[in-house]
């Protein structure tokens, strides 16, 4: 093959009509595109290349830079058609393995960060190298072309669209492989392949519009296939962030589609022994519970498949692991388990198991963090369960008295959530609060002037708002105990001198 600033400057045409232009090709003896696209296939393929810092991708930069898109779409065989089309599909193949990470044979998954440091300068060169194509192939010609030789650019636009997709979700997010300049290329090529296709938005372009069918995800999800089973997904650093990247832009109703083929990646990356994994991992599953229909879970059991993977992981010491898990089962629960309302006297079900774990943890749990991950979902599940907690509530009233007891730090977050987790423990088994009455004023009222003289450096707007919700939860047990509350506290009103007491005692006592 020629030279390819030979070719380059053959192809140099601006201004000249198409029939000005076919003739300057064979007057030049201009190679065809398949010749061309073939000998820089074979360049690119060579070990060499990588040794020397992508002097191949220049050649087609330059080339795609000068060339006529004319000439670019030309086939002068015939039933070349799809042959070129494969040969742009292959060439943009090439260029993204040049930016390719280097594969991973660790079993964390992962490789130091020198590792990655010519991926950044490659990705931004190849991104600039697949804009000049696409700005080529969104050229539209003022009169459409009667020719058989030319081949149409949405034909080569839908070929490769879902290649430039994956290759723009490896390096548009902030990883150790990209820097700013390959994440702002990364995103320009998003936009260039979006406006290209004649999309308005990246999910126009992954799942379709309503009007016109399908989009480029399935044939992503299936490119990308391969990389995803057990045996490979770890060989790439950058798999398991394109997936969720993916499958954070397709949201109801386009996912349920794909269900089959997203469900077993997250199930994959949750059942990982690395805890950032399994939050990614749970993360994607919390989505697609979000973004399926109930009924496309519950078929073929899939939904108890996630529910006991995620069970699994609440005996993992990990707080925010915990946090992820505890969020997704509330989103799944509801899902598998009716509304205690329709129940009647049923036998215990998931959420009572869910809850009995997590009171079990609570009880012996001696770390901050995950006292506050437990403390912070323990209302939610008690207003869930309904006046069901009266199966737990003796372990319950021993786990949210234990933990009022114990100071949680300045901003005070476990004892804030467990006073919560208390008001809603009065509410839903208000009938039983009369017979633990006198344990939990006494609680109530220790607590309460523990506040008032706390000398630790808890904010002023902290303290108050630990006063008025213990002062709730006075209020409501006054309340579910035919006042009760008001005539055991005048005693107390007596011979309290604190004017912080007194005005929370206050404030229960004009509670009409």
């Amino acid at each position: 093959m020629e030279d390819p600033s030979e070719i380059i400057q053959k192809l140099q045409l601006a201004g000249k009509g198409r029939a000005e232009r076919e003739e300057h090709y064979q007057s030049m003896k201009v190679p065809i595109v398949e010749e061309v696209l073939k000998n820089l296939l074979e360049d690119l393929s060579t070990e060499n290349l990588r040794r020397d810092r992508g002097s191949v991708v220049d050649d087609v930069k330059d080339l795609l830079l000068h060339a006529d898109p004319l000439w670019l779409l030309n086939h002068y065989r015939q039933g070349e058609t799809l042959n070129i089309v494969h040969l742009y599909i292959d060439l943009t193949v090439s260029l993204t393995l040049y930016a390719a990470l280097p594969r991973c044979e660790t079993d964390i998954g992962e490789l130091p960060n020198s590792a990655y440091s010519t991926i950044p300068g490659r990705a931004q060169s190849v991104a600039e190298t697949f804009q000049l194509l696409l700005s080529k192939l969104s050229v539209r010609p003022l009169q459409a072309s009667s020719s058989p030789a030319e081949l149409s650019p949405d034909s080569v636009l839908n070929a490769i669209s879902p290649h430039l997709v994956i290759f723009c979700a490896t390096h548009c997010q902030e990883r150790p492989w990209t820097n700013a300049a390959s994440r702002l290329a990364a995103d320009e090529l998003l936009a260039a392949t979006v406006q290209a296709s004649g999309c308005k938005t990246v999910v126009e372009l992954l799942c379709g519009s309503q009007e016109e069918g399908h989009g480029a995800l399935a044939i992503v999800l299936h490119l990308m296939k391969p990389q995803m089973n057990k045996n490979t997904w770890k060989l790439n650093p950058a798999t398991k962030h394109v997936f969720r990247w993916l499958l954070q832009r397709v949201r109801r109703p386009w996912l349920s589609e794909h269900l089959d083929t997203v469900l077993p990646p997250s199930l994959l990356f949750s059942d990982d022994y690395r805890t950032e994994n399994k939050i990614l991992g749970v993360r994607c599953l919390q989505h697609v519970i979000d973004n399926v229909p109930a009924s496309e879970l519950l078929q073929y059991n899939r939904a108890q498949v996630v529910y006991h993977a995620l069970f699994n992981h609440l005996y993992t010491p990990e707080a925010s692991l915990v946090q992820v898990v505890l969020s997704c089962l509330l989103d799944l629960l509801p899902l598998i388990e009716k509304p205690f309302v329709t129940r009647g006297q049923q036998r215990a079900n998931r959420y009572d198991k869910v809850f009995c774990l997590i009171l079990t943890h609570m009880e012996v749990e001696d770390k901050i963090p995950l006292r506050r991950v437990y403390a912070k979902h323990l209302p939610v599940f008690i207003e869930r369960l309904g006046i069901l907690v009266v199966r737990h509530l003796k372990r319950l009233q021993r786990v949210i008295l234990g933990y009022l007891e114990v100071y949680d730090g300045p901003e005070e977050t476990a004892r804030l959530c467990v006073l919560q987790a208390f008001q809603s423990m009065i509410q839903q088994a208000w009938p039983r609060m009369s017979m633990r009455l006198e344990i939990l004023l006494k609680s109530l009222l220790r607590f309460i002037y523990d506040v008032a003289t706390d000398q630790s450096p808890t904010p002023p707007r902290v303290r108050e708002e630990l006063l008025q919700d213990a002062t709730q939860c006075l209020i409501l047990l006054n309340r579910c105990c035919e006042r009760k509350v008001t005539v055991l506290l005048e005693g107390v009103r007596q011979n309290c001198e604190n004017a912080t007491v007194l005005e929370c005692l206050l404030r229960v006592q004009q509670d009409v």
